[in-house]
């Protein structure tokens, strides 16, 4: 989820489209949580571990 934030951070950036950056914000900052929690130890979706 954070590389596909990435990704569309970047083509939102080069191509101007403010809708893929915004999306790839959303996800950057939501992987980021879930790989904290996961980190964390804490069981997310199920899972002990999440990446």
């Amino acid at each position: 989820m954070i590389v596909l934030g990435v990704i569309l951070l970047i083509i939102g950036f080069v191509a101007n489209i403010a809708i893929l950056w915004t999306i790839g914000i959303i996800l950057l900052v939501i992987g980021a949580i879930l790989w904290l929690l996961g980190a964390a130890g804490h069981a997310v979706g199920g899972r002990r571990h999440y990446w």
